[in-house]
């Protein structure tokens, strides 16, 4: 493969820390009412546009742009408190299409540390809806998840989110819950009721996998089209001359990662052709790489097969993921210019 030298796979090496997570969820759902995604999506508070131009401002000099996107509404394109960064959909979950998640992370001038969201955006109703990620502990207690999310894949129930330095978070699409308070401005259970910053829905981490070989987390991917479905994830670096890494795992019918010996070691790893790589998907045995070009530049989607071709993309382009009707879909990030839009594989 052009441009995608293989390397060695231990520093990509995960094992399962799964810790007192489960105790912690058994502890919140004496309190708190379990909910479907179907409800939540049901339940979507927030209209989504398509083809709308809040937003798209992202496209810039793009030519030709994208073949379809969705734009989130007025107040989350403007938001400087938030910044979206990962996106999987229902079809790398293998639950047909039409669904997207995108993660967030929280990112104050001032104030309290509020971690991740999750928007779950439903395409056929045009509505979408944020739930805030949480750790439940022991005691019934909730705290706020504090971590970068740069990528996140959806396989089976399970939703992996990239934890920059310490590996992947799990979190269960079955393992939903709604909140029963309505403050905006606190976090976790006073008494018998429960606040999230004004989030109705939160959903608890119900496991982990724990970097084992000093690799980095950064943007996360699921391939459907390899002998064995795999969970992809790689390394941003900007470092000049420094180019990261990109690795792929095997995954289970359950949506667990593949072990030996209780270790989850990495199918294969490649050393990225370039530097600021902000996504990274295989399918087809090409590889996608969606590189980023800062604030005010668009930024290079590159194609990495027999040789290396390179495409326009949008200002701020983040994690990809893949609808298995051809398309290839990303999020931009930066405020303003905020944008799910899909491209031809």
């Amino acid at each position: 493969m052009s441009g995608m030298t293989a390397v060695a796979v231990e520093p990509f090496q995960l094992k399962r820390n799964g810790g007192d997570l489960a105790t912690g969820v058994r502890a919140l759902e004496k309190h708190l009412k379990r909910v479907t995604l179907d409800t939540v999506l049901a339940k979507a508070n927030r209209v989504l546009v398509r083809k709308g131009s809040t937003g798209a401002g992202a496209f810039q000099t793009m030519k030709p742009r994208p073949v379809d996107w969705y734009c989130f509404d007025a107040d989350d394109n403007a938001v400087r408190d938030w910044y979206p960064q990962g996106l999987t959909c229902s079809s790398d979950a293998g639950v047909g299409a039409g669904t997207y998640v995108v993660s967030w992370y929280y990112k104050p001038e001032t104030g309290v540390e509020r971690g991740v969201r999750l928007s779950f955006l439903n395409t056929a109703t045009l509505r979408y809806r944020h739930v805030l990620l949480v750790q439940a502990r022991p005691d019934g207690d909730i705290a706020p998840i504090d971590i970068h999310a740069g990528g996140i894949a959806w396989y089976g129930g399970l939703l992996y989110v990239a934890d920059t330095t310490r590996g992947m978070r799990v979190f269960d699409t079955r393992q939903i819950f709604e909140i029963d308070g309505d403050g905006k401005t606190t976090i976790g259970r006073k008494g018998e009721v429960y606040n999230a910053f004004g989030y109705r829905y939160v959903m608890p981490q119900t496991d982990a996998w724990t970097s084992a070989g000093g690799a980095r987390f950064s943007f996360a991917a699921i391939d459907r089209t390899t002998p064995a479905d795999t969970l992809i994830s790689g390394e941003y670096v900007d470092t000049p001359g420094t180019f990261g890494r990109v690795a792929r795992w095997s995954l289970e019918s359950d949506g667990s990662l593949s072990v030996d010996g209780g270790v989850a070691s990495a199918l294969d790893a490649y050393r990225l052709p370039e530097a600021k790589i902000q996504g990274a998907l295989s399918h087809d045995g090409t590889w996608y790489l969606s590189q980023a070009a800062g604030a005010t530049r668009n930024g290079t989607l590159i194609v990495v097969g027999d040789k290396i071709v390179k495409r326009p993309y949008p200002v701020g382009p983040e994690d990809l993921t893949c609808v298995r009707d051809k398309t290839l879909w990303s999020v931009t990030e930066f405020a303003g210019r905020r944008v799910v839009y899909g491209v031809p594989l």
